[in-house]
């Protein structure tokens, strides 16, 4: 009993109370902050960004494309990319993640994700995923398991994963799809009773990715069924994800 207390006392508390204003590291990459009157225009882009996320005319970052490894940092040292620590960087929309020198963090939060009705209705109490991995390098898949641990606990929320896609409301999408995936992933998603959500879950899943020029990919899935969220990260961050599902779901 008494070693048990000394723990508690060493290691206060585990859990974030407030996943929906938590604190993060300045150093942490979020939304990226643009400002095109510092911007030197003789820069190559595409010897830049090895996704093409950035763009210059006008200054603009694709975020379902960026993989926020800072080599435009570093390369545009007049200070017109710098990336902030906002961690709420999920969109119900592709369009929604191409961020401007307009777009400010309250701006970006606030147009991200549109309230609908048969969502909330549904799955306001809680909602179940199956994760699909395909093709990830394991980056993403393993800061989805952080969600369920002591520190994000998303579970309190009704946010879980399952081990059966018949079991859960929707499916959550990691990695750029591979060829031996695309099968699996389109029979997991007719596996999932209807209704159900699809979620993309980190730049492979949004965009390819740094592998989105492969020929290994067979990305034909997204063209054949509606995306509902789109979740940015490479890795994604624990606190982007439960955001973004309680943003999606409107939990209180």
């Amino acid at each position: 009993m008494f070693d048990t207390l000394k723990m508690k006392l060493w290691q206060k508390n585990q859990f974030i109370p407030d996943i929906k204003n938590a604190k993060i590291k300045e150093q942490f990459r979020g939304l990226p902050v643009l400002d095109d009157s510092c911007l030197d225009n003789g820069i190559d882009v595409n010897k830049i960004c090895p996704t093409g996320a950035l763009k210059i005319n006008p200054l603009s970052i694709d975020m379902g494309l960026c993989t926020l490894c800072g080599r435009c940092i570093n390369k545009c040292t007049k200070g017109a990319i710098k990336f902030s620590n906002y961690y709420k960087l999920a969109a119900d929309n592709r369009d929604k993640l191409i961020v401007t020198k307009e777009i400010t963090p309250e701006i970006y939060h606030k147009r991200a994700i549109d309230v609908r009705k048969e969502i909330y209705s549904i799955f306001n109490r809680s909602i179940k995923f199956r994760q699909v991995s395909a093709g990830g390098c394991n980056g993403c898949e393993m800061e989805l398991n952080a969600c369920s641990n002591a520190n994000f606990d998303m579970g309190r929320y009704g946010i879980d994963f399952v081990a059966s896609p018949r079991h859960a409301d929707g499916i959550v999408i990691t990695g750029p799809i591979t060829k031996n995936m695309a099968y699996a992933l389109e029979d997991c998603y007719k596996s999932t009773p209807d209704p159900k959500v699809v979620i993309l879950c980190g730049a492979c899943a949004i965009s390819g990715g740094i592998f989105k020029d492969s020929k290994e990919l067979n990305r034909e899935f997204l063209d054949k069924y509606k995306i509902d969220l789109y979740i940015p990260g490479c890795p994604v961050h624990p606190l982007t994800f439960i955001n973004a599902i309680l943003d999606f779901i409107r939990k209180k």
